[in-house]
């Protein structure tokens, strides 16, 4: 990668490309804001502070750079020359001392939530909020078209070592970069167009197929036609002993614990959603080429990791699955995701993400730096809420200390806090059995805690003994008795009366009776959806026997499996459909629309039945081979 003249450097980055045109779609969405908050305490250099962010914006263009379109309206880099810093101010030690640090936080909220316009900016927005004399906070914002999670780490570097330097007036120099993102972004496309992309997008389209599953993980809301969701979050913590059985783990089967860790989370949306091809979102830092190593620029990129699992699949086999596909896409990482969705071309849907709908990001952060910016104690804190990417995203931490913190961000219009609080629990028990019991099965993983399934158990029980409840049927002769002309049935342009249905119904009943049909009586009834059906179900039942609903449309096989495993004695149908339900010789047979009844009876059959007595038998759809009564 090398540098380029001018004129030849205003083109997008296929990343940048992507982010432009997701801001075009909802130029107020906060999805895309990177940001951090701290807080200072102790004497504050505010002419080092912006010295030292005057020299990071000099130094990468990155953080001085618009997006605008050209005469051809398609959009551009425009990158300022000079590059001012302007450091927004806010002072609030005019407030009562006991309101300075709630409002603060509110207006650090605002700063993060106010939208960028790509067009104008600056794209890197930061501001000091005095508190006291000596206590200030320090909100740093940017759009993630300029940054991204391996340049913020720079970013803190490099402020922390200028600070440093200037408030010991000490000498500060780096050596000068090679190259510039925009350079980077003219070289990907070069690359890429030269034949490289094709190479890649055939490895993608070998791993990813020609289908591509959405992820049906149950919420708790339903989805909405835009995916406009706020973005939650609830963080949890991998016990140190956890941790480390991980590692040893990941190291004796030679993998990263990067590896481990997504491998338990696609255990864990399996058993939520019992899907075998599953797709996970997957940042890279895309870093592999030394001249970009220390360039602040959108170089991650987003890659796609599908499963193929079974219930009866070891997770150690998931393990060695992982490691595969994550070694192949390191390999194969330089292919964009805009091309790859591009080339791949999924249904799109303006509520689901492309590809995949949920991320897993693993991350090993120092930022001890900040803690070493002289006469300043720093605490990090949280900004306010913004937008959500995904329905849902696990990141993964690994701390100096060895701890590895967890966090789950999720839509807070899909899931309550609640789910997502027992996911996380979840994701523990996952993790335990897969650093303890690697041969287990997935169908076999214990979800629940003991508590969890105490609650199963007691739900299970009921104590309530209910000796008054009566069979439908009767309860429909009730109706007959409180409000005979109400509508009872309708279909098409017809419709009954409870007092017609309940006379059709009793008229069918005693014929029954009179072929032999008593408790325990198997009836099958294969008619199409009709007045037929209901009259055909509630004469069954009246008459005291069990009704077996058999689908016209089914295969004759799978018809002649139900007949002959449920031994009917006797087939309600009708004539155009007859002939397509086998049944014994000495099964009786009854044509509901050729039927006259004329001469049995209206009133109730009394019929002595209790809540034992079968009701009816219904077939499962017979995938494990033959259905099931």
């Amino acid at each position: 990668i090398v540098r380029h003249s001018s004129e030849n450097r205003l083109i997008l980055s296929y990343a940048q490309q992507r982010h432009w045109f997701l801001w075009q779609l909802d130029p107020q969405s906060t999805a895309y804001h990177l940001g951090g908050a701290l807080r200072l305490l102790g004497e504050l250099d505010i002419e080092a502070l912006q010295v030292s962010f005057q020299g990071l914006i000099t130094r990468h263009e990155s953080l001085r750079t618009v997006f605008q379109m050209d005469e051809a309206g398609l959009p551009q880099q425009k990158i300022d020359a000079a590059g001012k810093f302007e450091l927004i101010r806010i002072d609030l030690c005019d407030l009562p001392v006991a309101q300075r640090a709630q409002r603060a936080q509110e207006e650090a909220m605002r700063i993060n939530t106010t939208p960028f316009d790509l067009t104008q900016g600056p794209l890197l927005r930061v501001a000091l909020i005095r508190v006291a004399a000596e206590a200030h906070h320090l909100v740093v914002v940017m759009h993630h078209i300029i940054s991204d999670a391996w340049s913020n780490r720079i970013i803190i570097d490099e402020f922390a070592a200028r600070y440093r330097a200037q408030v010991e007036g000490l000498e500060f120099s780096l050596p000068p970069l090679a190259i510039q993102y925009a350079d980077y972004a003219l070289w990907q496309r070069n690359w890429l167009e030269a034949g490289e992309k094709e190479r890649q997008l055939s490895y993608w389209r070998s791993q990813l197929g020609a289908t591509h599953p959405v992820l049906q993980l149950p919420s708790d809301h339903p989805r909405a036609s835009t995916a406009h969701y706020r973005a939650a979050k609830h963080d949890f913590v991998l016990p140190v002993s956890l941790a480390t059985r991980l590692q040893r783990q990941a190291q004796d089967r030679r993998i990263t614990l990067f590896m481990a860790l997504l491998t338990g989370f696609q255990a864990l949306l399996y058993r939520y959603t019992g899907q075998s091809d599953l797709r996970v979102g997957v940042p890279i830092a895309n870093r592999h080429r030394i001249e970009i190593e220390g360039v602040v620029g959108l170089f991650v990129n987003t890659q796609v990791l599908c499963s193929r699992i079974d219930s009866r699949m070891p997770l150690s086999d998931l393990l060695d699955q992982t490691r595969e596909a994550a070694l192949g896409a390191q390999t194969y990482q330089d292919l964009p995701f805009e091309q790859l969705v591009e080339a791949l071309q999924p249904e799109r849907n303006l509520h689901q993400n492309p590809l995949f709908q949920v991320m897993f990001n693993h991350l090993r952060e120092d930022y001890r730096a900040l803690g070493q910016l002289p006469g300043l104690t720093v605490e990090e804190y949280e900004l306010g809420e913004r937008g959500a990417q995904f329905e849902l995203t696990l990141d993964t931490v690994e701390r100096p200390d060895g701890r590895i913190d967890a966090r789950f961000t999720y839509a807070a219009e899909l899931f309550e806090a609640d789910t997502i609080k027992r996911l996380s629990e979840h994701t523990l028990r996952v993790l335990e059995q897969l650093a303890e019991t690697p041969e287990r099965c997935l169908g076999d993983i214990t979800l629940l805690s003991a508590a969890e399934w105490q609650q199963l158990i007691d739900w299970g029980v009921n104590e309530r003994r209910y000796v008054n409840t009566e069979p439908v049927h009767r309860l429909i002769e009730r109706q007959v008795n409180d409000r005979p002309d109400a509508t009872a049935l309708i279909f098409g342009d017809t419709e009954l009366s409870y007092a017609q249905l309940n006379g059709r119904a009793n008229r069918l009943a005693h014929q029954l009776i009179a072929l032999g049909v008593k408790p325990e009586s198997r009836v099958g009834i294969a008619v199409e959806r009709s007045i037929d059906m209901v009259v055909g179900l509630l004469a069954t039942l009246k008459a005291g026997g069990a009704y077996v609903p058999l689908d016209p449309a089914y295969p004759r096989e799978r018809l002649n499996h139900m007949v002959t495993d449920s031994a009917i004695e006797l087939l309600l149908t009708q004539s155009h459909v007859r002939e397509r339900i086998p049944h014994a010789e000495a099964c009786h047979v009854v044509e509901l629309d050729t039927l006259d009844l004329t001469d049995w009876p209206e009133n109730n059959p009394q019929r002595d039945l209790h809540g034992e007595h079968l009701a009816y038998i219904i077939y499962t759809s017979g995938s494990t081979g033959k259905p099931k009564g």
